[in-house]
């Protein structure tokens, strides 16, 4: 009988269950994260190029369970679930009924998170966690782009992954594309353009005003290496070359250096490498503040030191490192135009210049792809 008992109870429940499931009008958003007790949770509205709106709040409970409701339905769109400062993106066709969202406060923003009822929502959390772990390059990333269902995830990750870097505009153009084709009315589709436009300007205004222009024969550098041999670039002309302008006291060109290691190891074997000219040394005005030859000769070699620490340090493991250990006042840096670093040249196997100021794994591999 007792047995009977809790069968019938478990009959009880997933009837009432499914009730409840097939009352709801609109859409409704139900969430349990755990370590998330008492706090509130906000959904935003997204627009690309603006500032986000909030559109709904609701209070978790002690359980870490919290509830939305859209009796008018939830419009399709690029939305902002967030909880104190983690947060994590949705995006909805429009037609859902039920989501439900299961997850942990700590590691929410990781994306490690199982979303249930929105197709959409669901696609772009498998690849944001992927992404986290590192698990995407530049071709899986373009091929998810170009058939992934909604045409606002397309734009939406363009934008995120993309950014304002000029060389994306390509990118970005055929993203907007899709979503004005699918809906041409939008706000998000005229404020994607409008971004765009305003990137284009930009990057217009920077590529005039380089001194170093695409297309251009990239000019020689020969300088020393850290043991005292000379290399110049225009004998590594044949292969492509990212010159790779940096120094060991530079925090941005420490953090970028991953990202150089990372495209060097993919296709060294495929005729790429890199030039890495240091902005390590003394310049004129801190060689004036020393009141003997022996201490600049002194403070030289400790910059030296900390040049050759940082290329073993950052496993930068190509051969060519050169530098005049002159700081700011390298002749490179200025035959370059360099004002701020790091700074890349990609140059093609003629010598020529094919890019300039990449940044990120990405970005070098997307634009390294077109010449090697």
């Amino acid at each position: 009988m007792k047995n009977i008992s809790q069968i019938i109870l478990i009959l009880l429940v997933s009837i009432l269950s499914w009730q409840c499931e097939q009352a709801v009008q609109g859409t409704r958003i139900q969430g349990t994260i755990s370590n998330a007790s008492n706090l509130q949770v906000f959904l935003d509205k997204v627009i690309i190029g603006k500032a986000n709106s909030v559109i709904a709040k609701a209070d978790i409970d002690a359980s870490g369970f919290f509830q939305m409701d859209f009796p008018e339905g939830i419009k399709n769109g690029v939305y902002l679930l967030r909880i104190g400062a983690k947060r994590i993106n949705l995006v909805m066709n429009g037609k859902e009924k039920m989501i439900k969202i299961e997850g942990d406060l700590n590691t929410l923003q990781m994306y490690d998170v199982n979303i249930y009822g929105s197709p959409d929502s669901e696609s772009l959390v498998s690849l944001m966690t992927r992404m986290v772990k590192r698990q995407v390059d530049q071709p899986s990333l373009q091929s998810y782009l170009d058939t992934v269902a909604n045409p606002l995830t397309t734009a939406f990750v363009t934008y995120k992954t993309y950014g304002p870097n000029g060389q994306y505009l390509p990118m970005h153009k055929k993203a907007q594309a899709r979503l004005t084709e699918a809906f041409p009315n939008s706000e998000m589709a005229k404020e994607y353009q409008n971004y765009i436009t305003a990137v284009e300007q930009q990057f217009k205004q920077q590529k005039a005003s380089e001194l170093i222009q695409v297309g251009q024969q990239a000019p020689n550098i020969s300088l020393p290496t850290p043991d005292g041999k000379n290399y110049s670039l225009e004998d590594l002309k044949g292969k492509v070359v990212l010159l790779d302008f940096w120094a060991s006291w530079c925090g941005p060109c420490r953090r970028e250096n991953p990202n150089v290691v990372k495209v060097y190891e993919k296709y060294k074997n495929q005729g790429f490498t890199i030039f890495s000219v240091s902005l390590d040394g003394i310049d004129s005005r801190t060689m004036a503040r020393m009141k003997t030859t022996d201490q600049i000769e002194s403070y030289k070699q400790n910059q030296r030191k900390r040049w050759i620490d940082a290329i073993a340090q950052d496993g930068l493991t190509w051969p060519y490192h050169v530098s005049d250990l002159k700081k700011w006042e390298s002749a490179p840096a200025a035959l370059y135009g360099v004002r701020s670093i790091p700074k890349t040249f990609l140059i093609d196997r003629d010598g020529k210049i094919a890019s300039v100021n990449l940044r990120g794994a990405q970005a070098i591999e997307a634009e390294l792809l077109k010449i090697i």
